[in-house]
């Protein structure tokens, strides 16, 4: 019971719409306190000054306590100024009014903000259960057959030259929490847990080895497989089942925390990811083991991370796919970034930031590395085309799309992966080129 609760979809449908209507009915029955021109006066001051309070309480979060690690969308601040109003205009129902009225302004005070909380959630899109929006994970659990203990030599020919599926293929793939967890013990990094995708083409007996995507998400957010799962899927089903293993790690510990991708005092997130969470992939899961196979991925802050790694070890990771990317370690406070964590040190700090890494170690040889954005990202796109255009000068195969229509919610986030699979779906031999 608890878990068809905890699935339940909180970005659209009759859940979303309960909420909306609930909240707009008491909204309503607040309006109508008194009547005449007076109460409608006090109604329009009462709604400007609740919005205007709003509006600088979330300035103030974003700008200054930097409580959501960087800038928010525009639905935000009309769902904050909005839920400000109206739980000023109950507050103002508390004075001089009956009994009833009072406890529908008080009840009413709690539902503004969970509604503005849903609205918010909606309009990025990246919670899309309740569970997930409560930071609670509703993915099963996947036992693993080790694979032999020499891995397959990387094919000669494309995987999907040579694949014929079996007839007891399943249609689509499986997400899971891989049991027992990835073992932190070079790093002692507080990771929760990761999540695993597993294609079709690997739900079979003799499954193939496969190519492996190693993913982190953005901050705040989950190590959450569904939507790398949502478009391997597809991208599957039109390529007779074939899709990478997709492994989602958590870069962050504590999702109001940024580690940074690095090792800092804020967590061994490098060692975490260099030394235990790849010689775990290699090692568990019956992945190819070239670099050429290898991609690390990743969405905004997770984008960033993703450009870190595959700027630092291409002899590791063949392939980058940043998806709404911050363009280094830090890029939305690095004044504070410069003093808390490199004690003031600047080459330090540069020497850490994927631009100057790429230049450093130039040319590439064999790099493929996809950029994503919204156009209507305009915080992020800079950054994005600036790491682009750095993969570009260090001698990377670098594509860079800038997705129509998109922002940096969900939009982005899709789009992003099924542009950056397009690329590199021939290059990891599960399209015939």
């Amino acid at each position: 019971m608890w878990d068809l609760v905890l699935r339940i979809n909180v970005i659209e449908g009759p859940f979303l719409i309960t909420w909306y209507v609930l909240a707009a009915a008491m909204f309503l029955y607040l309006l109508g306190r008194g009547p005449g021109w007076s109460w409608v006066l006090t109604v329009i001051v009462l709604l400007i000054v609740g919005a205007i309070v709003g509006a600088g309480a979330l300035w103030t979060a974003v700008n200054v306590l930097d409580v959501v690690g960087g800038p928010v969308n525009e639905a935000t601040w009309w769902w904050v100024s909005g839920a400000f109003a109206a739980c000023t205009l109950a507050i103002w129902n508390l004075w001089y009014s009956r009994w009833w009225r009072k406890l529908i302004a008080l009840l009413a005070i709690p539902v503004f903000a969970i509604t503005a909380l849903l609205g918010i959630n909606a309009s990025y899109g990246l919670n899309r259960t309740l569970g997930s929006l409560m930071g609670v994970s509703t993915a099963g659990v996947i036992d693993l057959d080790d694979p032999e203990a020499t891995p397959s030599p990387d094919p000669v020919e494309p995987i999907a030259s040579t694949w014929v599926p079996p007839a007891d293929m399943p249609e689509a793939g499986r997400i899971g929490t891989p049991a027992g967890g990835i073992p932190n013990t070079n790093s002692g990094f507080d990771a929760r847990p990761p999540q695993l995708y597993l294609p079709p083409a690997a739900l079979v007996d003799d499954a193939p080895g496969l190519p492996l995507v190693i993913m982190m998400m953005g901050q705040p957010g989950d190590p959450d497989a569904s939507f790398i799962g949502q478009v391997l899927d597809e991208y599957a089903a039109k390529n007779n089942g074939l899709a990478p293993i997709a492994l989602v790690v958590d870069q962050l510990g504590d999702p109001a925390e940024d580690p940074l991708c690095l090792d800092t005092d804020l967590g061994k997130v490098e060692t975490y990811v260099m030394q235990d969470v790849l010689p775990w992939a290699r090692q568990h899961l019956d992945v190819l083991q070239g670099a050429k196979y290898t991609t690390v991925a990743g969405y905004s802050n997770g984008g960033g991370c993703a450009a870190y790694f595959g700027a630092k070890y291409p002899e590791a990771f063949g392939n980058v796919l940043a998806v709404s990317p911050v363009e280094y370690a830090g890029a939305e406070r690095p004044d504070e970034v410069l003093t808390s964590i490199f004690r003031g040190d600047q080459a330090a700090y540069d020497a850490v930031k994927p631009a100057n890494i790429m230049a450093s170690k130039a040319p590439y040889p064999d790099t493929t590395a996809v950029f994503t954005v919204g156009a209507n990202d305009g915080t992020f796109a800079p950054g994005a085309q600036r790491l682009a255009d750095a993969a570009t000068a260090a001698g990377m195969a670098t594509t860079f799309v800038s997705l129509p229509d998109a922002d940096h919610g969900v939009s982005g986030l899709l789009g992003g992966l099924d542009s950056g699979f397009e690329v590199l779906y021939p290059r990891l031999g599960l399209a015939v080129p």
